[in-house]
């Protein structure tokens, strides 16, 4: 967490950061998950936006000349900052400051980094990942190839970043209610025909997801410091001991790849 649908949200958020210069970048803390660079200001600084996407759950920040990578880990936020009433928060790590705005970088955990690159193209972090599910290479036929000799539980093969991006543990659960397909299950064990059925679920939840702004469990916000609020769609996710809400079943909890994993018995085989 954040997941795709977060990281999207927050990319939508800052768009109107484009064209607008970097005038200095504020670090109070450097030690996240990879330790800022000390000149990361010295890179930044007077360099023009002039594209942001997503890879995954990677936020880039395309400026004219180089790239500045973030990855929120588990509990980071980005968040736009009044500059007349930017009083300082505690877990307030890092501050991107424009001409026009500010964007503080916000974590808890610290497990989140920023990361500058001058070429894309040569970030060992973006190489390896696997395609996009929301992109149309993204098919029932690519994702049974990939599965069908694995013994690895579903679950897992979704949530594998070299196979498919962004998919993180609340909408594979989510994904695989909706498809009636147990997480237990190995992925030889799935027909064409029910990946296909996956696939579609898939997309269907992260276009949901996207559209309600994510899903706020903890201290994910949105870049304008509101909620997501997917999660009063979620139908099993966090829902251990409550009703299932196709056939009134206990939804369960297990621990697949050190995740909790939640699921109806009856609904997924």
């Amino acid at each position: 967490m954040p997941e795709l649908p977060e990281v999207e949200t927050i990319k939508n958020g800052i768009l109107k950061i484009i064209d607008d210069k970097v005038v200095d970048v504020v670090i109070r803390n450097s030690n996240l998950r990879y330790k800022i660079n000390k000149d990361l200001s010295k890179f930044c600084l007077n360099k023009v936006v002039k594209d942001i996407y997503r890879r995954g759950k990677y936020l880039i920040i395309r400026f004219n000349k180089g790239n500045l990578i973030l990855h929120f880990g588990m509990t980071g936020s980005l968040v736009f900052i009044n500059k007349k009433l930017s009083e300082i928060k505690k877990h307030d790590h890092v501050d991107i400051v424009f001409e026009k705005f500010l964007l503080r970088y916000n974590d808890p955990r610290r497990f989140g980094f920023i990361k500058y690159e001058e070429e894309i193209t040569n970030c060992e972090l973006l190489n390896k990942l696997g395609l996009e599910p929301l992109s149309d290479n993204f098919t029932a036929e690519y994702l049974f190839d990939k599965i069908k000799d694995k013994k690895t539980k579903i679950k897992q093969l979704i949530m594998n970043n070299e196979i498919v991006v962004g998919i993180g543990n609340i909408y594979a659960c989510e994904s695989l209610f909706l498809s009636c397909i147990s997480p237990l299950r190995s992925g030889n064990a799935i027909s064409l025909r029910q990946t296909r059925k996956l696939v579609e679920c898939i997309k269907n939840v992260l276009n949901q997801a996207i559209l309600s702004g994510g899903s706020t469990l903890k201290d994910y916000k949105k870049v304008d410091g509101t909620l997501g609020y997917f999660q009063i769609n979620h139908k099993v996710y966090g829902k251990s001991g409550k009703p299932c809400t196709s056939c009134n079943t206990t939804i369960s909890e297990i621990r697949i790849g050190q995740r909790n994993t939640f699921y109806c018995g009856v609904c997924q085989i």
